[in-house]
């Protein structure tokens, strides 16, 4: 048996699957595709969470194109982060092109056009389904780890929650935090500290301070009401296919710590919602998180901790979580070891930094026969990665060069109008673009506020009553005083004495 026959054996018995799959596309030998040995994902371990790593321009963001339009096929919802604003095009179907045709030739599966059901969401001002969240549901411990706060003034935000629920007063949005804040260390002082002790003011600084860096990256706009529900992910259009729901992130790339907000905001979320279904033959819903980096970039270790638990932990809920970055390094360790399939594109050599990153990033890859895993790095093409999976059964799968499927949907951006009619025609948009501002913890402290003002203003302008009575005062006038001392009348006795004499 050649080579070829013993590879194509090797990657065939290695990518057989019993349940439903993926297909990628085909197992590479010496830089060329092996017809039909093709390389599948199974559904049953797609919520063991990947990783799309490789260097700019290397095809990352289609392959990312590639399974989301393949779940959305298999029933499966998907979420995506488009920092980048390149992914509308999955509305709309590919126009198709000879080079796309030979390329799935060389496969060995046949190429068909498709457009899918997308929603477009926005976490900004930006056109979309608004996507927001109150106060109340982020609680005290997911707010301070956010915000970054000490152990005390953790206590104090636990301090102000509790206030807040006992006296009913709706956190809903950041004004209404910073309201009860600037309470507690003034017109309220008394009140809280009778029954919650005292508060310092320059904690409660310190924290007004971090809440507004939080506002200028925009989290007003997220922060309030209408809150969405996650459940809402989860659409199946009427033939069966899972919505693609397209997160709209081009404007705040250079906000990390309103990006890593949402994400966790939204993970935690998902995690209290979602049911335990445990491992099923399928995920309920898939997240790209495009530019993952920027997830990890500002994060305090805190942060980092939460988002290591829920990534242990969501697995049980249905929900694979799909980093995408440049290289793997930009994963921590902690959430990189959880990691169930890498799909791995060219990484560049230029600096020793780069070849050091080569050479890590190779001792994450099982051993092969048929690769030296640092050479095959630097030498994919534009639509090639390395890739490394699980089976039904847990195990990793044989490391396969892959030239991956093209997608079947537009690799391009949608149009103005195109993008309009997306919007226009979503389900979702009047459901939660109208914008809500009920009576919450800032308006009823302000009037509570305002009505002891006025009291006050009140007792300080009642005029002073003086009272009358009837009593003679027993008071003496001083001159009379002087006059009926024994000492006066002494001198006076003594002087007329004189004069009779």
């Amino acid at each position: 048996m050649s080579t070829k026959d013993d590879f194509f054996a090797h990657i065939k018995k290695g990518y057989t699957t019993k349940g439903d799959s993926i297909t990628m596309g085909a197992a590479m030998l010496n830089g060329e595709a092996v017809t039909n040995a093709l390389v599948k994902i199974p559904l049953k371990t797609l919520n063991r969470h990947g990783l799309i790593a490789g260097a700019t321009g290397t095809g990352k963001t289609k392959t990312l194109q590639v399974l989301a339009e393949n779940l959305s096929d298999k029933g499966i919802p998907v979420l995506l982060m488009d920092l980048k604003g390149d992914l509308s095009g999955l509305a709309q179907p590919s126009p198709g092109h000879p080079k796309i045709d030979e390329r799935h030739a060389k496969i060995g599966i046949p190429f068909e056009p498709k457009s899918f059901p997308v929603e477009i969401l926005s976490l900004s001002e930006q056109d979309g389904v608004k996507l927001r969240a109150t106060v109340s549901e982020f609680g005290p411990t997911l707010l301070s780890r956010i915000l970054d706060l000490t152990e005390t003034q953790e206590g104090i935000v636990a301090v102000v929650f509790k206030y807040c629920d006992d006296n009913k007063l709706p956190l809903l949005d950041l004004k209404d935090f910073k309201k009860v804040l600037q309470y507690a260390t003034g017109t309220g002082k008394k009140e809280f500290t009778k029954d919650y002790g005292r508060i310092s003011t320059s904690s409660t600084g310190t924290i007004l301070r971090k809440i507004i860096e939080l506002e200028q990256q925009g989290a007003d706009l997220f922060f309030g009401e209408k809150s969405f529900e996650v459940d809402d992910l989860t659409r199946i259009d009427e033939n069966g296919r899972g919505y693609i729901n397209i997160l709209r992130l081009t404007d705040i790339q250079d906000r990390p710590k309103l990006f890593s907000t949402f994400m966790l905001s939204l993970l935690a979320e998902i995690y209290a919602t979602f049911p335990e279904q445990g491992d099923s033959d399928r995920p309920e819903l898939i997240l790209f998180i495009d530019e993952a980096h920027l997830i990890f970039k500002e994060a305090s270790k805190a942060l980092l901790d939460q988002i290591e638990s829920i990534v242990k932990l969501i697995r049980s809920k249905g929900i694979g979580l799909y980093f995408v970055t440049q290289n793997p390094t930009d994963v921590p360790n902690e959430v990189l070891a959880q990691l169930g399939l890498k799909v791995q594109h060219a990484l560049r050599a230029f600096t020793a930094r780069d070849r050091k990153a080569i050479k890590l990033t190779a001792e994450n890859y099982p051993i092969s026969d048929y690769y030296d895993t640092k050479e095959v790095l630097t030498s994919l093409g534009i639509g090639e990665a390395l890739i490394s999976a699980l089976d039904e059964k847990g195990r990793p799968t044989p490391l396969a060069a892959t030239l991956l499927r093209a997608p079947m949907s537009r690799m391009d951006i949608l149009t103005d109008s195109e993008l309009d009619s997306v919007i226009k025609n979503s389900d979702l948009v009047g459901k939660y673009n109208e914008e809500i501002d009920r009576e919450s913890a800032y308006e009823i402290l302000n009037e509570k506020i305002e009505k002891a003002e006025k009291e006050a203003e009140k007792e300080r302008e009642k005029p002073t009553s003086r009272r009358t009575s009837t009593r003679r005062s027993t008071r003496q006038n001083p001159v009379i005083k002087v006059l009926t001392s024994a000492t006066f009348i002494r001198g006076v006795l003594g002087v007329l004495k004189k004069v009779m004499r």
